[in-house]
């Protein structure tokens, strides 16, 4: 099995259960292992982190991506990092259903996000499935989350510590809680709309730190 085949096949949503599966899997821990005792068991600057996350990702993180390790994940390769975006110490991937981090994202320490479930009946116990976990721009995960599979954050929402978040959390909603519950909006919805407008997030970084404290603050006026 390739690693075409293998994500060709978590697309289509079936389980991962055969034996060329589980091998092909085993031997992607294997790699995805060997690379983050790379990363977590000496000092590395952030250009070096950089070109080993891209080696257990498979492919280019952007230039702005920064992350304090310890770094785990079992398999690495169905990992999107967009622009702009920090994982603190800690974190846990378990990418096999695949993990997308939106432009601007914050992870805290500890975070757990996790695509694979088993199955509920005894005998499909060992049986697993996957389903994809989507962050969009700017979502902020607080630490000691859980973020279960199947999960779509919306732009610029906060997950507070220490929550699990089971279903799809809208955009500008700040959730809490086991099981995660809205506990209220950001901003109004006019503030929302306009920020949605403007789409801050595709500025320069020049341009969003010269304005972060009003964007934060949803104080469209003050913008420059």
């Amino acid at each position: 099995m390739t690693l075409g085949d293998f994500l060709k096949h978590i697309c289509s949503g079936g389980s991962l259960d055969t034996p060329e599966i589980c091998q092909f899997m085993d031997k992607m821990s294997d790699e995805a292992r060997r690379i983050t005792f790379e990363i977590n068991n000496a000092y590395h600057t952030q250009e070096e982190l950089r070109v080993l996350m891209s080696r257990l990702l498979d492919k280019p993180v952007d230039s702005t991506f920064k992350i304090f390790p310890p770094f785990y994940t079992d398999f690495g390769k169905n990992i999107t990092i967009g622009r702009n975006v920090f994982i603190n110490a800690c974190c846990h991937f378990q990418d096999h259903g695949g993990i997308t981090l939106g432009d601007g994202c914050l992870i805290g320490h500890n975070v757990v996000f996790a695509t694979l479930n088993h199955g509920i009946a005894p005998d499909d116990r060992a049986s697993m499935y996957p389903a994809p976990i989507r962050l969009g721009k700017n979502v902020w995960v607080g630490s000691n989350s859980t973020i279960l599979r199947g999960v779509t954050i919306g732009d610029n929402a906060i997950i507070a510590a220490g929550s699990v978040v089971t279903k799809d959390v809208a955009g500008n909603t700040i959730v809490g809680g086991v099981p995660a519950k809205s506990i209220k909006k950001r901003f109004s919805d006019e503030t929302i709309s306009s920020l949605l407008s403007i789409q801050w997030w595709n500025w320069s970084k020049e341009k969003i730190s010269k304005n972060i404290k009003a964007i934060q603050a949803g104080k469209i006026d003050e913008l420059q």
